[in-house]
């Protein structure tokens, strides 16, 4: 009897697929020893059976959402391109809890490992509370000091209990991340594919796959790691909602909507201001405008209720007690963001307070938003010697990686009135996170921490925004990117010996930061006059033929 020729094709795919599973399972074996060896101080293997439950976890999370995109068609680099941030967001989370304790300040934060203080405070209370007896619901109630929000609190909580050891093991959480956070690359590139096409889905991977920032939230015990991964998972579903208007584009919306919100309820108010922003330039409905619509009003005026209703509850954990007002809280919660001699005597340096000394008041809050914008500086990083070597190196890692995409983001208002076709939708995208910049250079100024967390989240749109900037100018061969470019190096450029003037004081005669700003501008200019003359010597002059004894123009 001769066999079934159809069992003999499913055979080797069957026996691939065990091949895989069983290489997966060994991988993940044996990366739990690693990491249990490396938390325990190289000293025994303690544990690994806690980072193998939590590694299958995270596995299992990363291959769910890769099957439930799979109707994206994704290519299998981006497979290997998630995997690879998932691993080297571990492996920088595993690099701060050995280096840190050796070559950092030496407080109580880095001796533990943690390369942010916000998260040593809330992953710490979270084994206090696992080992505590007590229910994990008390991780909403009196945790404002670790926890505003106490979301993040109990599932740190819970791991501990039920997953976790005797023995407090923070890498944990940093395997659980690193995950999240990897499944922002297939997010991003599946919703710049759906909005922008290939090319530039593929930019915005590779930039999600490198941000500093999206790197270093993703390898610590830090909220941020899984709500930028929801924001881009909320907007990979409205794009597709605008191709398709099913259900499951409106749940690939809710959901991380609603994961963002049991995290931080106000990050969730932003988020859906963005969206709505968003599906303004996005959607499209036939004949009539949007705004012609009767239930886009009554969805206006539905998410206004749930945004007032969200805002409500973010202000009243971070709110007094005793302010009970709605009115009072908001203006509570806006002189304390905004409070100058909270940004001055806490984060502006000393020559931003005598500035403030000889400008009018109504100028610091502009100056305080562009001083925020630039944070973390490249020349003060690349400058500064007050650090350890390592922090430093943070520094200037995270600040090479934001002056980078923020000198195109800073081009993208510029590129948006420019360019044709989907100029409404480059509008409204660079509205969305330039307001999203302000924010947060508003509610955390020049924190160092706090203001370029804020912006990471919707690294999504940043992300695409710059893949879309560096397509469409790189087709026209349009010249303004690099000029604009060379302007924001110009200006960088001069910043430099003024910062060598503050820390060595190498007899740099400027100092006053206005005049460095218009060194900048001056020398950027004439950068951009040489550009264009430059440009004008290679274009090719216009040529005479002739056709009979008349003198022609070539056809334009």
């Amino acid at each position: 009897m001769k066999p079934d020729p159809m069992i003999q094709q499913q055979k080797p795919s069957a026996i691939r697929w065990l091949a895989r599973g069983g290489s997966l399972l060994a991988g993940l074996v044996l990366l739990s020893m690693i990491l249990a060896v490396i938390s325990n101080g190289f000293f025994s293997i303690v544990g690994w059976s806690s980072f193998f439950i939590i590694s299958c976890i995270s596995a299992a999370v990363v291959l769910g959402v890769w099957h439930l995109m799979r109707s994206e068609k994704p290519p299998a680099w981006v497979l290997y391109m998630v995997l690879a941030a998932a691993l080297l967001r571990l492996a920088a989370g595993v690099a701060w809890t050995v280096v840190l304790p050796v070559w950092g300040h030496g407080t109580p934060a880095e001796i533990s490992g943690y390369v942010m203080g916000d998260a040593a405070g809330r992953d710490q209370a979270a084994w206090r509370l696992a080992r505590s007896g007590e229910p994990l619901q008390q991780a909403f109630r009196d945790n404002r000091k670790v926890d505003q929000y106490g979301g993040l609190l109990f599932i740190s909580a819970f791991i501990y209990r039920y997953i976790g050891g005797e023995v407090h093991q923070p890498l944990l959480l940093v395997v659980l991340g690193a995950a999240f956070s990897a499944l922002t690359v297939l997010f991003t590139w599946a919703f710049t594919r759906r909005v922008w096409g290939d090319t530039a889905a593929s930019i915005s991977a590779w930039v999600v796959f490198l941000y500093p920032e999206a790197v270093l939230l993703g390898s610590s015990q830090m909220r941020e790691a899984f709500t930028i991964p929801f924001a881009a998972a909320a907007f990979y579903g409205l794009a597709r909602y605008r191709d398709d208007r099913s259900v499951s584009s409106v749940l690939w919306i809710l959901i991380p909507c609603l994961l963002t919100y049991f995290l931080s309820s106000l990050t969730a108010v932003l988020l859906l201001g963005c969206l709505a922003l968003a599906a303004l330039g996005m959607l499209k409905f036939g004949s009539k405008t949007i705004y012609q619509h009767r239930w886009f009003w009554l969805a206006l005026l539905l998410l206004a209720v749930i945004g007032l209703a969200g805002l409500y509850a973010a202000l009243r954990e971070v709110v007094p007690a005793r302010i009970t007002n709605p009115v009072a809280m908001l203006n509570w919660w806006l002189h304390k963001s905004a409070s100058f001699q909270a940004y001055t005597s806490r984060h502006a340096s000393g020559w931003m307070q005598k500035i403030f000394k000889f400008t009018p008041e109504w100028s610091h809050l502009p100056m305080l938003l562009a001083y925020g914008v630039v944070q973390p500086f490249l020349p003060a990083a690349l400058v500064a010697s007050s650090q350890a070597p390592v922090w430093r190196a943070i520094a200037i890692w995270r600040a090479v990686g934001w002056t980078l995409l923020l000198g195109f983001l800073a081009f993208a208002p510029f590129h948006a009135l420019r360019r044709n076709g989907e100029r409404s939708l480059g509008r409204v995208f660079t509205l969305i996170v330039w307001l999203v910049i302000l924010v947060a250079a508003y509610r955390g100024g020049s924190d160092m921490w706090d203001n370029p967390r804020y912006r990471a989240i919707f690294i999504v749109l940043q992300a695409a925004l710059a893949a879309r900037i560096i397509v469409e100018e790189n087709r026209a061969r349009d010249p303004w990117l690099r000029r604009a470019l060379l302007l924001t190096g110009a200006i960088l450029f001069w910043f430099f010996p003024w910062y060598l003037q503050r820390y060595y004081s190498v007899g740099w005669m400027v100092t006053d930061p206005f005049r460095i700003l218009f060194l900048g501008l001056c020398t950027g200019i004439l950068l951009l006059m040489a550009d264009w003359a430059a440009a004008s010597l290679r274009a090719k002059p216009a040529v005479l033929v002739t056709e009979g004894n008349e003198l022609q123009r070539p056809p334009e």
